[in-house]
């Protein structure tokens, strides 16, 4: 009966988690289309590939987690495509930076861990060696929603955080709980726990706050990557202002906290940062005013 549940919630997240992987994909195929980055940051594909060879890693040393090695499988496949487009089209200082970020996680800091447990462990004891790191690792980003809500709470405003992500999210964390239960697997389970506290609290926070701030003139804020910039997107103007306010705060935490804390599947894009995307992909008639 174990196993058949534990295949049920195996699928589940294996299906809710491909949907929030594919998040980004109006974004990159705008960046595509565009053929600039419009300021955003590539901090979140690169953690989140990192987390996926992880879980990978993981997976194979336990064996018998199908689920895990499926999802995170495509996970590196879709994040490894939306880097490649990011360095493509990215300026030249932001390349230089996500080159450097992929080199020392994904490749340094990867390498030295498979070197570790392969040559420093004995095989009874990768399997918690590894899912200690990974648990580690995935309780270390739920820094990323807590500044997210402490944001909300102090702007009073829901206007990045969208309930229909974050939803997704807490159902994810559910799905892999209960994989992590049905399977015995600590290193799934426990992170999971936060994942539907922070997401439920996220949710919470939505319908009390999700009537967004309106900001002078009727301008809609936009934040960014960067204290300043300008661009154009479909003819609008886009406007730089300085880093400043309640609002620009959120804008000094998107690139830290968009990054999932789901530790199955590294899913790359929180609510925020989403709302964001799809602001700037389907942008208001007017100005556009950026901080």
């Amino acid at each position: 009966m174990d196993h058949l549940w534990a295949s049920v919630f195996g699928i589940l997240g294996n299906i809710v988690s491909f949907l929030v992987f594919l998040a980004p994909m109006p974004t990159f195929l705008r960046v595509y289309r565009k053929k600039s980055t419009e300021g955003f940051s590539s901090v979140p594909y690169v953690v989140a590939l990192f987390s996926c060879t992880l879980w990978i890693l993981y997976a194979l040393v336990k064996t018998n987690s199908s689920p895990l090695l499926t999802i995170n499988a495509f996970g590196c496949v879709v994040e490894a495509a939306y880097i490649l487009l990011y360095l493509l089209y990215a300026p030249r200082q932001a390349r230089l930076r996500t080159l450097s970020s992929f080199l020392l996680l994904n490749v340094a800091a990867f390498s030295l861990i498979v070197a570790v447990t392969v040559a420093g462990v004995a095989p009874p004891h990768r399997v918690r060696v590894l899912g200690s790191i990974c648990l580690a690792f995935s309780m270390a980003v739920f820094v990323a929603p807590m500044s997210v809500i402490l944001v909300v709470i102090k702007t009073k405003s829901a206007e990045y955080m969208p309930f229909s992500l974050s939803f997704f999210l807490t159902l994810s964390a559910v799905a892999w709980f209960f994989y992590g239960l049905f399977t015995h697997d600590l290193y799934v389970t426990l992170p999971n726990v936060g994942g539907f506290f922070f997401g439920c609290i996220q949710m919470t926070l939505y319908f009390i706050y999700r009537k967004p701030n309106p900001s002078a003139d009727g301008v809609m804020i936009l934040p960014t990557t960067t204290a300043t910039a300008a661009a154009t997107i479909d003819g609008a103007a886009v406007v730089s202002a300085p880093a400043s306010s309640a609002v620009a705060q959120m804008a000094a935490v998107l690139p830290a906290t968009a990054v999932a804390v789901m530790p199955a599947s590294a899913l790359p894009v929180l609510a925020e940062l989403h709302k964001m995307e799809q602001e700037i992909g389907t942008p208001r008639k007017g100005a556009i005013k950026t901080v």
